[in-house]
Order: C-alpha cells, then structure tokens, then sequence
C-alpha cells in the first residue's frame, strides 16, 4: 500500500512523549520492515524540522538531533516527493478557488504531493484540514 505521512504523524512518530505517538510510531516502523511503501514531501521534512525544533520539550530538541532523527527515521525508509515551482502554482490556484486562507496551504501541498503519486493512504492527526484542501480525498485521507 502507498501511503503518504504528514508532519502530524512523522512528529508524533518520531518524539515519544507525544501523545499520539503509541498510534503513529507503527507506521514508520511498518514501513522500515517493508510493509507498505511510505511518501512525504520535501515540504513535509521542512514543515518536520521547524516543528522538531520549536516543541516546547526540555530540555529543547537541538537543530542536530532533529536532522538526524528525520534522516533515520524518514528519508532513509520513504520516498520523498519532489513538489516543483509549477505544483506551488497549482497548488495556490487551488487555494484561491476554494477560497482558502492562511496556513492550510501547507495541508494543500502535501495533499497535492499524496496525489502526484497517487497514494491510497493519506495520513494525518488533522483529517479535517485536509478535507478542506481536497474534497475529493475523503476516501484517502485517514486517522491512523
């Protein structure tokens, strides 16, 4: 199965005192054993990175060990979708006709970069952002 993890799961996966992390953690490793394929965006590991690093934890998760724990835990087991300046236009036309605002744009391009590599699983803690993004993914986007 192709499934595609927003920053939600991957920070709730990767910082084990969240409390979700007993129901994403599983993803992650089931994907590092093969058993479904995982995706994120070169945006989602940006979007990782400044949320691993401003977590109100202490003591505070430094820039280092937040970029060791992405390239473990991510990049070595999923394959990264590469959004290109023409998906940002889309994705902003999109946007515009839903007549959406503010920060959901980042939800947009992930959605957007599930779709170019037609996943069948979209993952998320925040499946109603999605939804508002891409109406038509309801039967795709997922609480893990």
């Amino acid at each position: 199965m192709k499934t595609f993890a927003d920053t939600s799961i991957l920070v709730a996966a990767i910082v084990e005192s969240h409390p979700d992390h007993a129901r994403t953690f599983p993803w992650l490793r089931d994907a590092k054993r093969g058993q479904h394929a995982l995706f994120v965006s070169t945006h989602t590991l940006a979007e990782t990175y400044a949320v691993l690093t401003s977590l109100p934890l202490q003591p505070r998760m430094s820039p280092d060990i937040a970029r060791r724990l992405i390239r473990e835990n991510v990049e070595h087991i999923a394959t990264v979708v590469d959004l290109c300046s023409e998906d940002y236009r889309r994705v902003l036309d999109n946007m515009a006709s839903l007549g959406l605002t503010g920060g959901v744009i980042y939800d947009a391009l992930a959605a957007h970069a599930a779709q170019k590599v037609s996943v069948e699983k979209l993952l998320t803690l925040n499946p109603g952002d999605f939804q508002r993004v891409w109406p038509g993914g309801a039967n795709v986007i997922a609480l893990p």
